[in-house]
């Protein structure tokens, strides 16, 4: 949806008012609770080189402009946090263009230990990809990775149990749906848990597995990828949507279930950080099981010298270390995600299974972190899909490259 002038123009003040030397604004004690308020701005920009689809259409379909580029607000989060009274930690977020809440969660941290706690509320779950549990204002690249997007469990409503140190833990969760009305439902659990033999300043080994299983209460699953551009409309990766077919998921699909790998590597100023996600659908009706999977491996250079921290089981990206001059990197990412599992019949315009697609892309992006609170991206992106048409019986193809650019403003 667009955002409305005066949300948009509320965010705008928020952002303009806080202190350009901080990372959130204190505003009061209440109730023996150390407020502060946090807020997030980014607005993207997308030119294409279009092969066969006009990515430029805010609609698919309805609203073929012609246009090769898309320029909006991504995101307008606005978030308050509180500490204390005691061991307790609360957090109310709220993103203004996307009109859904973020965080809004109570944790109990047992014996003042970060890494030992319980949550109520709505939080990331540990179902996601590590990419998906570290700070969005910190993203590597202007779009998170194809499973990040399409495999992964994002925010729910449930409870969380964590346990750990600095350089381990173990997160068990019990989720529902999605806080805001219309979105994402089907009761879940959510596994995780990351090991770092290595985790000394500018010298970190990690490595990690989730998993995941959740109902989809009868209302079937879409699987489907953007061309890694997070506000296009149209996405020709795509399991379908049609409830009469039986090679869609749609309608047709029991529980769903996911397993995760994840593995990060510091080295002084450089990161590797790679993560794989496959996805297993039962299905009903007596259909076959679907399964599909993913992957990405990605590599950053901090071009001025400064290295990452850790925390949580995520990398943390640093401040600059002269403001002035900024924190430059560096980035490269190869990313694959794989949503075919049958086979066309031959003589026929019908398939076996599910024909979802594929789509391999590859991103080179600079990042320009200046001073505390802005963030500047600049990327370039080659996408290949291919996916099996029916009406053509015959695999096509659309190939887009895109730039990307990203103005952001956080405290």
């Amino acid at each position: 949806m667009k955002l409305s002038r005066n949300t948009l123009a509320v965010a705008l003040l928020a952002a303009l008012v806080a202190p350009a030397a901080h990372a959130e604004v204190a505003l009061d004690v209440i109730g023996n609770s150390e407020v502060s308020f946090e807020g997030l701005v980014q607005a993207d920009f997308y030119k294409f080189d279009t092969d066969t689809i006009d990515y430029g259409a805010d609609v698919p379909g309805t609203d073929v402009d012609g246009k090769e580029y898309l320029n909006e607000l991504r995101r307008a989060e606005l978030v308050l946090k509180g500490k204390g009274p005691g061991n307790i930690e609360w957090v109310l977020g709220y993103d203004a263009k996307d009109d859904k809440f973020l965080d809004a969660n109570i944790k109990y941290k047992f014996g003042n230990n970060a890494n030992h706690f319980i949550q109520v509320g709505q939080y990331k779950q540990p179902g996601a990809t590590m990419e998906e549990l570290s700070s969005t204002k910190n993203n590597d690249f202007v779009s998170k990775s194809s499973i990040t997007n399409s495999l992964g469990t994002a925010r729910r409503v449930g409870v969380q149990y964590n346990y750990g140190d600095n350089n381990w833990g173990l997160t068990a969760s019990y989720f529902g749906r999605e806080l805001t009305r219309n979105r994402e439902h089907g009761a879940g659990y959510g596994l995780r848990g990351y090991y770092a033999p290595i985790n000394e300043a500018g010298n970190i080994l990690h490595f990690g597995a989730s998993y995941s299983n959740k109902d989809t209460d009868a209302d079937g699953i879409r699987l489907r990828a953007r061309p890694m551009a997070d506000m296009v409309a149209t996405r020709f990766i795509d399991t379908g949507s049609s409830a009469t077919s039986a090679n869609t998921l749609n309608n047709r699909s029991d529980r769903v279930s996911v397993i995760g790998a994840e593995g990060l590597w510091v080295k002084g100023p450089f990161k590797l950080q790679g993560e794989y996600m496959t996805i297993d659908v039962k299905r009903l009706n007596g259909l076959d099981d679907f399964s599909g999977d993913g992957f990405y491996v990605s590599g950053l250079w901090n071009i001025s010298g400064e290295t990452w921290g850790y925390k949580a089981g995520t990398p943390t990206t640093p401040l600059p270390s002269d403001p002035s001059k900024g924190l430059w990197q560096l980035g490269l990412r190869y990313d694959t995600i794989d949503l075919n599992d049958g086979s066309p019949i031959a003589g026929t315009n019908r398939v076996n299974g599910v024909l979802g697609g594929k789509m391999d892309s590859w991103t080179l992006g600079v990042n320009w972190y200046w001073r505390s609170n802005f963030k500047f991206m600049l990327n370039y992106v080659m996408v290949d899909q291919e996916k099996y048409s029916t009406t053509l019986r015959a695999k096509a193809e659309d190939n887009p490259n895109v730039l990307e650019a990203r103005m952001q403003f956080y405290w």
